[in-house]
């Protein structure tokens, strides 16, 4: 559409409200604009945030020396009582979970590596397989319950911990052989000694205690009381451990800086390496033999290094194609310690040198991710740093000539950006790289309760068997993007901090003391995705100038990704991977004498 007379430019700033300290976004001039539903952002006019006790703190030094240093016990009695909370502090009852037993493929006698259920290892802080573990709720007794070690298993698979050995790396009351649980489970449970409702995460995780007495007579209340038999919860527990996982514990901000730390270091290991390197699986490895080489073998998520237009490819993980005549690499990638994740991306010229489409879009997404953490503090809702970084991609896209031919509140009203920034700012860090967001979300939930992974208990993001539909990324439509834009300029902040709408808001949630977020601004140009659904369509195509778009299709993508912990008047940056100059200067630098002199040339002669 035409920019017929005069611009109506909405000039936009955060601004401090009530006793929370909430961002509200300020608009003006939005009424003016015939039918648009959106704030725009006026050329020149930045994010001012509010100085932070803590703005930009880095992480710890790059020297891995401290990661081995003992933390003590795994805080599992600290956990399983912000459970309790959660469950508004019942009397009676006890929680059972079960954890994993070793997976095999089917048909087959492998299996992957082994990974512990996650909720599992928060109550209980124990890492391998045929575990459970139960909370007597009156009697306050955390009883973590293993395996008897087998001669015969050990011969082949080595010695599972011991009680004693258990004790000391968990903080639980008591460590028992998981062959006495039964007897333990018929003692506490009979409605005869005033058991209470048995707490589960869904009806599979009914334990068996048959043969004696028979099952059916204990458990006739599943779902809820039955006559003459003990109720039991499939509904409280899960969204409990979930709203309690999403405020970290000491300990837990200590292993997530861990991995944050480690895998910054290997980020720092590939930039040193890349002149020399000529395929991308040559940078996956590097970066993955590095953090297996310091103790940590699990990947949070499978490594993406993706060289030139595969960096367009939001989650790549072929990782298979020579760096030759590619501009860039976008290497996503971080390690876990002690079972909690890191998140980290770096995007970085091959050669060392920008061109100078590829130096442009860096230069966009450093500012969205560099203004929105400085804005985090606690009490901000996170939906609204997400409106800020597109605010500030429409700005800067526009002064490139990809976005053009309307004013900055029409193609943001119409979800056009969401072209060039299709997903989410970010998420939870925590026992999963996407870690669980409680009770509410940071940004979307979906348009209907399947897309969003609402089981038929209503509990957000999980099925009844326990699988999560959440991606590492969510995706933002352009009719998402709208939807918030429209959120925003509700300005219900403080008379329903709740809302319960329509979609695709289920609760949004604001920032709070020892949160672990990702900030990941990035700007894509997917040849696919761009063609058939914004450049097809003409009330997105209009605003999209294709002849400049040309120019950087072999960009790829770019992404920067840090992991955020929210303090109590403002942020610390965990990540410590270097990005931007820095990255430069250390690619540039290299390692001498590593590789021989004999690739430094193979990213060389591509001049997209």
């Amino acid at each position: 559409m035409a920019n017929s007379g005069q611009e109506h430019e909405i000039h936009y700033n955060l601004v401090e409200d009530d006793e929370f300290d909430i961002v509200n976004i300020v608009v003006e001039g939005l009424n003016e604009i015939p039918g648009a539903s959106a704030p725009s952002v006026s050329a020149g006019v930045g994010l001012k945030s509010p100085n932070s006790s803590q703005p930009r703190i880095p992480g710890r030094p790059l020297s891995q020396k401290w990661l081995h240093e003992k933390l003590g016990k795994y805080p599992a009695k600290t956990h399983v009582q912000k459970v309790m909370e959660e469950l508004d502090a019942p009397k009676s009852g006890l929680i059972y979970l079960r954890g994993f037993d070793e997976p095999l493929y089917p048909y087959s006698d492998q299996g992957p590596p082994f990974r512990q259920q996650r909720h599992f290892f928060y109550l209980s802080g124990a890492d391998f397989p045929g575990c459970a573990v139960t909370y007597d709720i009156p009697r306050k007794e955390l009883i973590l319950w293993i395996r008897r070690n087998d001669p015969r298993l050990s011969l082949w698979y080595g010695t599972t911990p011991s009680i004693d050995e258990t004790k000391s790396k968990s903080d639980v009351s008591d460590v028992r052989y998981i062959d006495d649980l039964t007897a333990y489970l018929h003692a506490v449970l009979t409605p005869e000694t005033g058991g209470g409702p048995l707490y589960l995460l869904s009806p599979d995780q009914l334990p068996k205690l048959s043969p004696s007495p028979p099952q059916s007579n204990l458990f006739k209340g599943l779902h809820g009381s039955g006559s003459g038999g003990l109720k039991v919860d499939t509904i409280s527990l899960l969204p409990a451990i979930e709203a309690a996982r999403v405020i970290k514990t000491p300990h837990e901000i200590s292993l997530i800086r861990r991995a944050v730390s480690l895998t910054s270091t290997a980020h720092k290991m590939v930039l040193q390496r890349i002149k020399h390197l000529t395929n991308e699986r040559e940078a996956h490895a590097v970066f993955e033999g590095f953090c297996i080489s310091q103790g940590a073998p699990h990947q949070s998520y499978a490594v993406i290094a993706a060289s030139g237009p595969n960096a367009s490819t939001l989650h790549y993980d072929a990782n298979d194609q020579p760096l030759e005549g590619r501009q860039t690499m976008l290497l996503d990638a971080g390690c876990e310690w002690g079972c909690y994740a890191s998140d980290v991306t770096r995007t970085f010229p091959i050669r060392g040198q920008w061109t100078k489409e590829g130096e442009e879009i860096y230069k966009v997404v450093e500012r969205m991710q560099r203004e929105c953490i400085d804005a985090i503090r606690p009490g901000r809702l996170y939906y609204k740093l997400h409106l800020v970084a597109c605010l500030i991609a429409v700005e800067e896209l526009m002064k490139l000539g990809i976005l053009y031919n309307g004013t900055r509140a029409e193609i943001l009203a119409r979800g056009t950006v969401a072209a060039f920034f299709p997903h989410g700012l970010g998420h939870h860090v925590g026992l999963e790289v996407h870690d669980v967001s409680g009770r509410e979300r940071l940004l979307l939930s979906g348009s209907t309760a399947s897309s969003s992974g609402l089981n038929n208990q209503g509990v957000p993001g999980v099925s009844v068997s326990g699988s999560r539909r959440r991606m590492k990324r969510e995706q933002v439509t352009p009719e998402d993007l709208a939807a918030i834009c429209r959120e925003a300029m509700m300005d219900r902040d403080d008379v329903e901090q709740n809302v319960v709408g329509p979609p695709p808001y289920k609760g949004r949630q604001r920032l709070k003391e020892n949160m672990v977020v990702t900030i990941e601004p990035g700007i894509y140009f997917h040849r696919p995705y761009i063609q058939s659904y914004f450049l097809s369509n003409p009330s997105h195509a209009q605003y999209i100038n294709t002849k400049v778009l040309d120019k950087y299709w072999d960009v790829g993508g770019v992404r920067i990704e840090d992991c955020i912990l929210v303090t109590k008047d403002g942020y610390e940056n965990l990540t410590t991977a270097p990005k931007g100059k820095e990255a430069l200067k250390i690619i540039n630098a290299g390692i001498p004498g590593f590789g021989g002199g004999g690739h430094t040339g193979a990213a060389a002669g591509g001049n997209s």
